[in-house]
């Protein structure tokens, strides 16, 4: 019920909503085939999965780095503002058929793949406290895999009916956009200078 009540709580659940539509439910789902209808090879898209895959190790470890330094908001706006840019750069990238524009988008997504999460834990612990963030949290990460689900399933009912994933990849980019912009109404967080609640 605290959840439920509180404004924190919704940006955050909404913008992880957003995340694993965007991720798990999107790219995880449908880059393979968005790839393919424009005639790159299956062996490379996946290749190009599993080198998002590598650079996401660096991304989600360097993001906690940085989530014990900076104000975590403004990383989650970061975060989901180059994500929703890059979705929206991909379809230009199949429609050239240019496989470094692809390889662009491979390195820069998958440095933001889990990216968020540490950013997000910071900000449901300086809102929740030690106690009951572990609860919070666990909500939020239902939002994300309902968000996957939604992408999932949504991603390829537009296919069925417009035999295209450009506007599913446009809708997703906006969304982070849109993501970025609720992280970004949370209070500021500075991790070096607050006490952690109890």
């Amino acid at each position: 019920m605290e959840g439920m009540r509180s404004r924190a709580f919704w940006l955050l659940a909404s913008s992880f909503f957003i995340c694993g539509l965007s991720t798990t439910g999107l790219v995880g789902t449908h880059f393979i085939g968005f790839c393919m209808s424009y005639g790159i090879p299956i062996v490379l898209a996946a290749s190009m999965l599993s080198f998002m895959g590598i650079f996401d190790l660096i991304g989600t470890t360097l993001s906690g780095w940085l989530s014990d330094r900076f104000d975590n908001r403004w990383l989650l706006f970061i975060y989901y503002g180059f994500r929703g840019l890059s979705l929206l750069l991909l379809p230009l990238a199949l429609e050239q058929n240019s496989i470094p524009l692809l390889i662009i988008f491979s390195i820069f997504f998958g440095l933001d793949w889990i990216a968020t999460v540490p950013p997000t834990i910071g900000l449901t612990r300086r809102e929740f406290g030690m106690k009951k963030s572990a609860m919070m949290y666990g909500w939020m990460v239902a939002f994300h895999q309902v968000g996957a689900a939604v992408a999932t399933y949504g991603g390829g009912l537009l296919y069925s009916f417009s035999n295209s994933y450009v506007s599913t990849f446009v809708l997703a980019g906006i969304f982070c956009l849109f993501g970025s912009l609720f992280v970004i109404l949370l209070k500021k967080h500075d991790p070096q200078k607050e006490t952690i609640l109890p």
